[in-house]
């Protein structure tokens, strides 16, 4: 049927997008909240603590000395070089302010990184389970995401066997997230470097999203790939930001540290379309990288007490296995044995418990659903007490 003049059609890689289960269950936690119903929510991705008093202030003082115009396209330069500063001190990352591009948030970073470096008909290797956003930035670049399943035997961590086996002529680069949501799992050194030696072999980009880094419990150790070679640095991006390890999730601070050559290209790419994220807002990440992480440690410290509280629960409970995170702040059991699958469960609790938690097909993994503990211990043990009861009165059905 021929068009007609002025007729509304969206590009085909936008309207392929789908919505986040995330929000589709938080909208319906709040309707449910609206009518009077007691809702426990394991749904949220951020942070339940507020700004760190220093790093608001410095916003403020910001404000008051007129610091409210443009800064350059990739961020403000003394940001940068606290950055650079920062990877050079907990990550062993050598990288000038230059190779730093600041964006707003680190999901905008990434959506950068995959327009930058993936051209159309272009694979990405997403090991899966996966952050929910991966393969539709993927896609709206124009390239294929490729999806290997980690064994939940192993973590869900994949191995360098598997990657290897996934490459094609068409791959251009492999996601790493670690810490990693959904699962928490945390890739150790020598796992890290048989994926680095794979990819770096057959000259693919690593795309290292590092946001949960300072979120790491039982004494696991957070390495960065960029970390672990010259030849591999040269083909990593590596995303961070500001959100979660400084509560600052509606400031919406990122950045990706890349190679010059690419580095370059992002901020070509970023100065046409946002400009500069929001320069107020760069002066609280410069003031959390610059003043005593303190706050950190006070939030990893009720973090883990709540880790620990949660998974004694969820394993606890009749037929329902899960991974013990070692990092970030969610859980993903496996709930299969309740003969429905995730977005059933996950529907069917809220309505019948009030627990809001996501349906792990949203993460590639319809067995599982993900709880987050970024919530307090009281909101943990009712829920938990509503989930068990759902599961035992499910169990087998």
């Amino acid at each position: 049927m021929e068009r007609k003049i002025g007729e509304a059609v969206l590009n085909p890689a936008v309207a392929a997008i789908s919505d986040s289960a995330t929000l589709r269950v938080s909208s319906r936690a709040k309707e449910l909240r609206r009518v009077g119903r007691k809702i426990y929510d394991f749904g949220a991705g951020e942070p339940d603590c507020d700004t760190p008093d220093h790093i608001k202030y410095a916003a403020v003082k910001a404000l008051e000395a007129a610091e409210t115009k443009y800064t350059p396209a990739a961020g403000l330069p003394a940001l940068q070089a606290a950055i650079a500063e920062k990877l050079q001190r907990d990550n062993g990352l050598s990288y000038l302010p230059g190779q730093i591009v600041i964006s707003n948030g680190a999901k905008h970073s990434l959506f950068n990184t995959f327009l930058t470096i993936v051209s159309p008909g272009d694979e990405v290797i997403i090991p899966a389970p996966y952050w929910l956003s991966y393969p539709e930035m993927v896609r709206v670049a124009g390239g294929v995401p490729v999806f290997v399943h980690g064994a939940e035997a192993a973590d869900f961590k994949i191995t360098a066997e598997q990657l290897a086996r996934a490459i094609t002529p068409r791959t251009r680069a492999v996601v790493v997230n670690s810490p990693s949501n959904p699962v928490g799992h945390v890739y150790t050194r020598p796992e890290l470097a048989a994926l680095a030696e794979v990819a770096a072999a057959r000259g693919l980009y690593i795309v290292a999203d590092e946001i949960y880094e300072k979120m790491m419990y039982d004494g696991a150790e957070h390495v960065s790939p960029a970390s672990l070679s010259p030849a591999v640095c040269d083909l990593t991006l590596t995303v961070n930001g500001f959100s979660k390890a400084y509560a600052m999730t509606g400031w919406r601070l990122g950045y990706v540290a890349a190679p010059m050559r690419v580095a370059k290209a992002i901020t070509a790419l970023q100065s046409h379309s946002t400009s500069a994220p929001n320069t107020f807002a760069q002066y609280g990440g410069l003031e959390a990288l610059k003043a005593d992480q303190g706050c950190v440690a006070t939030m990893l410290a009720a973090f883990a007490q709540r880790r620990a509280i949660l998974y004694a629960r969820l394993v606890a409970m009749p037929g329902v296995t899960c991974v013990k995170p070692m990092g970030a702040f969610y859980m993903l059991p496996n709930i299969a044995r309740c003969g429905m699958d995730s977005a059933t469960f996950a529907e069917r609790l809220l309505e019948e418990e009030g627990v809001a938690l996501v349906p792990g097909v949203a993460f590639g993994a319809d067995t599982n659903v993900r709880l987050s503990y970024a919530c307090s211990i009281q909101n943990i043990e009712e829920g938990m007490d509503r989930m068990a009861a759902f599961v035992r009165r499910h169990q087998g059905s």
